[in-house]
């Protein structure tokens, strides 16, 4: 039996209050031992992760990769490697594809796909309405027998309360996880920012606070009616942060996350009409930013991507005429690491919240214990990242922050990008 071996590594693993620097021990894509020699076999190889931390591979909840349909964007191939440089092992994306993923032959293509891509693994999120259109409901039961991890409208919204409390029925009756943000489109209007000091000194039509807690308050109160599986997608007020921890102490079946973007920067970015910080859900003020990281520090978010790529020709419109999205994976560890070396995020609640609870809410393994497929990512905090060009206007960084996965271990595979 041969052994891959990583020496010297900082192993950190919150699940199993792991955080020491040991060796482990590879075969068959599985975890053989930790900590020490396996009496029979030997080394095939050794890498050396002197400094680095070992950490359970990511899993991001929510991503777009816009194939099928909008190649001029970005492919599942680019966008699959470029998830495995940040670390992620596994990823969700989003049904917003051209067609829209509501049927069986969209998504066993992304499947086909993200398999020949062979680094991040993609877990498909079905349409939970047809064409994402909010009224009819899609073939849930299909859907998920086709490989959907669980179903999403994205940013797309729903008719009406009436045909989101069917959808939270039929989910219920067949155990199926619904992924749900919470915009109300009447309240938000045609709002392209946080509505606050800012968007009125620029003039941009601003969304307000109540277009997420609004909606929110409506989904809590629906998924405690219906006793549906919840997972509230990309928050980003103190309010809604409040509101989520109040529905877990109150036993409701219901998780959440934010986006990096939203943990890492305000409203105050749009200053020069910025279209890089076009995004969605808004950017909002700092006592949200700052009571977004608390929650995370809390063990009460998981932190996603949110990772929607665009050409440049997207985002040089202006800022209101751009679309909204940013390319978070060649920048998410440099910005992770930095909320971690500012003190704002604490180190061990970041691998949580990227690792162990987004594994926990799709019902994923994702631990460091013998015999355990090896999903697993080394961080080198101080080695190169990937280049942030000026001209990447999808990116929110115009110059690379020290940071990177060095090695990617999906499924006890590792990923070739070197």
């Amino acid at each position: 039996m041969k052994y891959l071996h990583i020496r010297n590594a900082h192993l950190i693993d919150p699940a199993q209050e792991l955080d020491e620097t040991s060796d482990l021990y590879i075969t068959d894509g599985r975890i053989a031992a930790i900590g020490h020699k396996p009496s029979e076999g030997t080394i095939d190889r050794t890498i050396d992760a002197q400094g680095q931390w070992l950490v359970p591979g990511f899993v991001d909840l929510s991503c777009y990769l816009n194939e099928p349909g909008y190649s001029q964007k970005g492919s599942i191939a680019r966008d699959t490697h470029a998830a495995a440089k940040a670390g992620f092992t596994h990823i969700c994306a989003q049904p917003r594809t051209r067609p829209v993923a509501d049927s069986s032959a969209v998504i066993q293509q992304i499947v086909e796909r993200s398999a020949q891509a062979n680094a991040a693994r993609v877990l498909p999120l079905g349409a939970l309405t047809k064409g994402l259109q909010g009224e009819q409901l899609s073939n849930m039961v299909s859907l998920r027998n086709a490989g959907c991890i669980a179903l999403s409208n994205a940013r797309a919204p729903i008719k009406d309360s009436y045909v989101l409390r069917r959808l939270m029925e039929y989910a219920a009756t067949y155990d199926i996880r619904l992924f749900i943000t919470p915009l109300d489109t009447a309240l938000a209007a045609d709002g392209v920012m946080h509505e606050g000091p800012t968007s009125t000194r620029l003039g941009l039509a601003g969304i307000p606070e109540t277009a997420e807690t609004v909606a929110l308050a409506q989904i809590l109160l629906l998924a405690e009616q219906t006793g549906a599986r919840v997972h509230i997608s990309q928050i980003s007020s103190a309010r809604s942060a409040d509101m989520v921890s109040d529905a877990k102490a109150r036993g409701l079946k219901v998780s959440a996350d934010v986006s990096l973007a939203n943990l890492c920067f305000t409203a105050r970015q749009v200053n020069g009409y910025n279209s890089r910080f076009h995004v969605e859900p808004p950017l909002r003020g700092e006592a949200d930013r700052q009571a977004l990281l608390a929650a995370v520090n809390r063990g009460e978010l998981i932190i996603c991507s949110n990772h929607r790529p665009h050409e440049i020709a997207a985002k040089k419109a202006p800022f209101a005429a751009s679309e909204p999205g940013m390319s978070l994976y060649n920048c998410f560890l440099p910005l992770l690491l930095k909320l971690i070396k500012d003190d704002e995020l604490d180190r061990n609640a970041a691998i949580k919240a990227l690792s162990t609870l987004p594994a926990q809410t799709l019902g994923l393994d994702r631990v460091f214990r013998e015999g355990a497929i090896f999903n697993a990512t080394l961080i080198n905090q101080t080695g190169a990242s990937q280049s942030c060009s000026e001209e990447d206007l999808s990116s929110p960084l115009s110059e690379p922050l020290p940071g990177t996965a060095s090695e990617t271990f999906v499924d006890g595979q590792l990923v070739k990008w070197h």
